[in-house]
């Protein structure tokens, strides 16, 4: 009943084998994994089933996970993962959004089943799908239990990808490409931002000829006018109008994997204050990634940034980028390494990261950005995409220079 892996059955053993090696140097005898994008990275599963809780269990002395979920995700999971039947355990309906009983009862039971339930059991505490109730649950009934929190043990494992982890956000850079196209060429004078976002969103889905895209961890974001002065907004159905600036921040996503890319967009002539904070902006983003190579650590790539834009007279005190890859909803980032102040995680071959040196100030602001790949030497761009501010109407893109896709 398995359908096609994204991966190797030895690619998935290998890293849950350094799972465990964390696990043991946290001192963790076993892990509940409820993050699904940790949960994807170790067994394969795939599925819109996170709403209600799931677990995989990691066991550090045994070969072979546990899924735990809802008894109508017990065939998905049969049908995503690597695992034997028997490692697919169900449970039943009666435990779902009911006041009297939780999933983790049921957990629990079968973690004292099978004599784990003494053990020292690591949870992650601060994933978003695993609830303040869960962990009530769990410690209720397994009074005896050591809970350690284990939120990024697995996160840390996905930071340095494989050749095919690459390969895969190398392809959704290609989809992230055409949905850039498709939004900047949509933006217009008297254009509803739902029908960009729509726009866009068709193009993510459908990829390209070679590989259809994914959903990405995040919808589009599409703030414009004075919202450009904030990064986290969407759209509406309101009307762009002649000299409205846009920011778009998307991703392409290829099982599961993201590639994000944000650019900025003026409908007529940018007025001399965008111009000048997007050529700063620019200047930035080009510099730093000239500088990012193996032996950097994030703190130095971010000290490069702030050189070129204080000289400028601009200032920017929330980080500069963050590691990214496989991911659901409502994040595509990993929530290890963050390229600012204070972070010292140094870099190494194939780590990804979305470089995204946006400047916000009070009424308008200016975002570009890229996902990269920490090479041997320096840096891979994953997109392959002007780097400007796009003024609407432009000629079209097909016939505009491109950068080149390595720094």
């Amino acid at each position: 009943m398995r359908g096609i892996l994204p991966f190797s059955v030895s690619e998935y053993t290998e890293r849950l084998v350094r799972t465990q090696r964390l696990m043991h140097e946290a001192g963790v005898d076993v892990l509940l994994v409820s993050d699904p994008a940790n949960m994807n990275y170790l067994s394969g599963y795939d599925g819109w089933s996170f709403y209600v809780p799931q677990v995989l269990v990691v066991i550090a002395d045994e070969e072979h996970p546990l899924w735990i979920g809802r008894k109508q995700d017990a065939n998905g999971a049969r049908i995503t993962t690597w695992f034997h039947a028997d490692q697919i355990i169900p449970y039943p309906e009666k435990y779902v959004q009911s006041s009297d009983q939780h999933p983790m009862d049921f957990v629990a039971d079968i973690l004292s089943q099978i004599g784990q339930s003494k053990r020292r059991i690591g949870v992650e505490l601060d994933a978003y799908y695993f609830s303040a109730r869960s962990f009530e649950q769990l410690k209720r009934r397994m009074p005896n239990t050591c809970f350690k929190d284990t939120s990024l043990l697995v996160n840390r494992v996905r930071m340095i990808k494989s050749d095919q982890e690459i390969e895969y956000m190398r392809r959704a850079a290609r989809i992230v490409e055409k949905a850039m196209r498709a939004g900047i060429h949509s933006i217009g004078s008297g254009v509803r931002g739902c029908d960009v976002a729509a726009t866009i969103s068709y193009a993510q889905f459908s990829g390209t000829p070679d590989y259809g895209g994914d959903y990405p961890a995040i919808v589009p974001l599409l703030p414009s006018g004075i919202k450009t002065s904030t990064p986290h907004l969407t759209w509406s159905d309101s009307h762009y109008q002649e000299g409205d600036a846009v920011i778009l921040e998307l991703a392409g996503c290829y099982k599961r994997y993201h590639s994000p890319m944000a650019r900025t967009a003026v409908i007529g002539k940018a007025s001399p204050k965008l111009q000048d904070l997007a050529e700063v902006v620019i200047e930035g983003l080009n510099t730093t990634l000239e500088a990012i190579r193996p032996g950097i650590t994030c703190e130095e790539v971010e000290a490069v940034w702030s050189k070129v834009i204080e000289k400028r007279g601009y200032f920017k005190d929330s980080r500069i980028g963050y590691s990214v890859g496989l991911n659901y909803p409502p994040d595509w980032g990993e929530h290890t390494a963050s390229i600012r102040k204070g972070d010292r995680t140094v870099l190494q071959p194939n780590m990804t990261f979305h470089l995204i040196p946006g400047v916000w100030l009070d009424h308008y602001g200016v975002e570009l950005s890229e996902t990269l790949r920490v090479t041997e030497s320096g840096c891979e761009v994953l997109a392959n995409f002007p780097r400007k501010l796009f003024q609407i109407p432009d000629p079209p893109l097909a016939t505009m220079p491109v950068e080149e896709s390595g720094a």
